[in-house]
């Protein structure tokens, strides 16, 4: 039981991130979820910042707490480890940043804080990859699929979002980086319920080719709860 509830932390980790940063949108007035970014939403002197910081924060200790149900799923599938670590480690980064290192708000000119908050995000993104990538290989040919899917996607809006970057530290207008990033994130959320869930369900064979109905025994899913 003592596991469940820790893969359960997975599934509400993201719909608390998503919640999160759809209300934060509605209470700033002027913002656009179309154009703007998710961390416009905890940026200094942003107005969503005092609701948003504590959110984030409880999304981090979710996501901790079901990188730890993860490592305790590994049996057999060593590569769920380094998915626990990924994931794990995308999250400390992120509370770093969301503590420590803002970025301003547009047209305000950047500093040390800025420079800091895009190169932790980008190592970030390389922790999720991380998670990514070892996920594919942990499970059989649909879930492999469905993540290498994902990091496709990583791959093309994460792209298209960098190109606007600059756009931004300029203070130019931006008119589709808030859909990319949040096709990226929700495409990730999406993906850690999928996985929670498999977890969860113990069927992992339905990931997995010709393991047909085994049990968590036999998957090696079968630790000390």
């Amino acid at each position: 039981m003592g596991r469940k509830l820790l893969l359960v932390c997975g599934i509400l980790s993201s719909l608390l991130y998503v919640a999160t940063i759809v209300l934060a949108a509605m209470q700033w007035e002027g913002y656009s979820s179309t154009s703007q970014t998710v961390s416009e939403l905890i940026a200094i002197d942003a107005p969503t910042r005092p609701l948003v910081v504590p959110l984030f924060v409880t999304y981090c200790l979710l996501v901790y707490a079901f990188g730890v149900g993860v490592w305790r799923s590994t049996g057999r599938k060593r590569a769920l480890r380094f998915v626990a670590i990924g994931l794990v480690g995308k999250e400390v980064l992120g509370l770093v940043v969301t503590l420590f290192f803002p970025m301003h708000l547009r047209g305000v000119e950047g500093t040390l804080t800025d420079t800091l908050h895009a190169t932790l995000t980008g190592v970030g993104l390389l922790f999720m990859l991380l998670a990514l990538g070892f996920g594919a290989t942990a499970f059989g040919k649909r879930f492999r699929l469905y993540s290498i899917a994902t990091i496709l996607i990583f791959v093309v809006f994460g792209i298209l979002a960098g190109l606007d970057g600059s756009r931004l530290e300029a203070n130019l207008p931006t008119p589709w980086m808030g859909v990319w990033e949040r096709i990226n994130i929700f495409a990730y959320m999406l993906w850690v319920v999928v996985l929670a869930t498999a977890l969860l369900r113990g069927r992992v064979a339905q990931f997995r080719d010709g393991l047909g109905g085994r049990s968590d025994s036999e998957l090696g899913l079968d630790h000390p709860k």
